[in-house]
C-alpha cells in the first residue's frame, strides 16, 4: 500500500503504495474519484485511491463441469498482485512534499490503511458480499511513500519515495497481543484435537478489535456488546466458570458501560472519550479470554 502524501502539481498529491496479493474483485480499476474521510455527506474530497492488479495474467473461469485434467506434478499457479496508490486530493509545492516524505514514517502507512479499509467496507456493502477480505498492512508485500505530479501518482509512479519498514507500530501491536496469547500453536492443536473449545465470543471478541483497530468505533461498540454478553454467558456456564467467576463478574459490571456506548451508536454519534472506553472495556474481555485458557489447561 502506498502512504497517502502532499504531491506536486495538480490534481494529486504523493502517492501511498501498498502492493500486495489478493487485491478483493469488484475493486480493481480506479476507486472513486475522492472518498472523503469521514462519512459528513458533502464533504470535500480528502484522497484518490487506484487500485490496479499487476504481474499475472487474468484468472479465468475453467469451462464445463469436469474442467481439465491436473498435470502430477503442476506448477505454481501464478498469484495476482495487487497495487493501492492512495492520493492527496489537494496539491502542494515540490518543497513541501520533500518535508512531508523526510518525516513520513508508520503513521502515514496506518493513515493508509484506514483510508483503504473505507473503501473496501462501502464495497463490501454495495455488493452484498462479506467474502471481500478486509486489508492488512501485514498482507502488503512492500509499503513505500512518495510524491510526484498529478499524472505520475495517478500510475503508481513517483518523483521520489522510500520504502516503509515492512510492520508499522499498529501491527506491532497487534504481534505483541498475539504473543501474549498464551501458546497459540498449543490451542490449536487442542482445537483441533477436541480437548479446547472455541467459544463464540471468541470470534465476536476479534471481530471487535479489528473494528477498534481500525477506528470504526460504532461497529466496535455493537460488536464489543454482542461480545461481552456471549462471554459473560459462555464462560459462566463452562467448566472453568469457577476459576473466572470474578472475572466474569468484571465483565458484568462492563456490560452497562458498553451498552450505553452501543446506543449512542445506534444513534450515530459517539462521545469523545468512547475510543478510550471501548479500548479499556475490550483489553478486560481478552484478559478474561486469556485466562479462560489458561483454566483450561489446569
Amino acid at each position: 500500500m502506498r502512504s497517502s502524501a502532499p504531491g506536486v502539481d495538480a490534481p494529486a498529491g504523493a502517492p501511498h503504495d501498498a502492493t500486495a496479493p489478493g487485491t478483493p474483485n469488484g475493486v480493481a480499476g480506479a476507486a472513486p474519484s475522492g472518498s472523503p474521510r469521514g462519512d459528513a455527506a458533502g464533504a470535500a474530497p480528502t484522497h484518490v485511491i487506484v487500485v490496479a492488479t499487476l504481474g499475472a495474467p487474468q484468472r479465468r473461469w475453467l469451462r464445463g463441469r469436469r474442467g481439465r485434467e491436473a498435470a502430477p506434478e503442476p506448477s505454481p499457479a501464478p498469484v495476482a498482485t495487487g497495487r493501492v496508490t492512495i492520493v492527496d486530493a489537494q496539491p502542494s509545492d515540490a518543497a513541501t512534499a520533500e518535508q512531508w516524505l523526510a518525516a513520513a514514517d508508520a503513521t502515514a502507512a496506518e493513515q493508509g490503511l484506514r483510508d483503504l479499509a473505507r473503501l473496501v467496507r462501502a464495497h463490501r456493502v454495495a455488493s452484498a458480499d462479506h467474502g471481500v477480505p478486509l486489508p492488512q498492512l501485514s498482507q502488503a508485500l512492500v509499503v513505500r511513500v512518495g510524491y510526484g505530479d498529478g499524472e505520475e501518482v495517478a500510475y503508481g509512479r513517483w518523483s521520489a519515495a522510500r520504502e516503509l519498514p515492512p510492520v508499522a507500530a499498529g501491527e506491532r501491536e497487534r504481534a505483541r497481543r498475539r504473543s501474549i496469547a498464551l501458546r497459540p500453536q498449543e490451542r490449536l492443536a487442542a482445537l483441533l484435537g477436541g480437548r479446547s473449545r472455541a467459544l463464540a465470543c471468541e470470534e465476536l471478541t476479534l471481530r471487535a478489535r479489528h473494528d477498534l483497530d481500525d477506528g470504526h468505533l460504532r461497529e466496535a461498540a455493537l460488536q464489543l456488546r454482542t461480545a461481552l454478553t456471549a462471554a459473560v454467558a459462555e464462560l459462566a456456564a463452562g467448566p472453568e466458570a469457577p476459576a473466572l467467576a470474578e472475572r466474569v463478574e468484571e465483565l458484568r459490571t462492563l456490560s452497562d458501560e458498553v451498552g450505553a456506548l452501543a446506543d449512542d451508536a445506534l444513534g450515530g454519534v459517539l462521545p469523545p472519550a468512547a475510543a478510550e472506553t471501548l479500548e479499556r472495556i475490550l483489553r478486560r474481555l481478552e484478559a478474561a479470554l486469556r485466562a479462560r485458557t489458561v483454566a483450561e489447561d489446569a
